[in-house]
């Protein structure tokens, strides 16, 4: 924002550590009361081990184990554990993304009803203004 009289930016009001700190902290107990309900089914129903990889886990790394939504619909939490799938960190990551490249369109393949024929040809007169001036 522009002062009008003199042109000078306004200072920048100053930032609420505390209330952006209880925000944050807010959001934090938030997840992690809504990764312990289905996490925990999860690692009780299902074995410690990647369902990609095959990367065992134990106590000690068992962090590193996480919760997979098959349906990447965290709101879709049946008790039979039928839409999760725990996955390393690694293994979590990748299928994310391949998930995002597919919602985005990225190595989607034109089938023959999808093609559509372009019926302009931007350098159809080309030919003609590249002759010489006659003269």
């Amino acid at each position: 924002m522009t002062d009008n009289n003199s042109g000078a930016r306004k200072p920048a009001p100053p930032l609420n550590k505390k209330k952006l700190d209880d925000i944050v902290a807010q959001a934090h107990k938030q997840r992690d009361v809504r990764l312990a309900g289905y996490r925990e089914q999860s690692l009780k129903i299902h074995p410690w081990v990647c369902g990609r990889c095959g990367r065992t886990f134990t106590r000690e790394n068992l962090y590193e184990l996480t919760v997979h939504h098959k349906d990447h619909n965290h709101d879709n939490n049946p008790a039979d554990g039928s839409n999760w799938e725990n996955l390393c960190l690694y293994c979590h990551d990748n299928e994310h993304q391949r998930f995002s490249h597919l919602i985005s369109g990225e190595g989607y393949t034109l089938t023959a009803e999808t093609k559509k024929t372009a019926t302009h040809n931007p350098f159809a007169s080309l030919k003609d203004l590249l002759k010489p001036p006659k003269g």
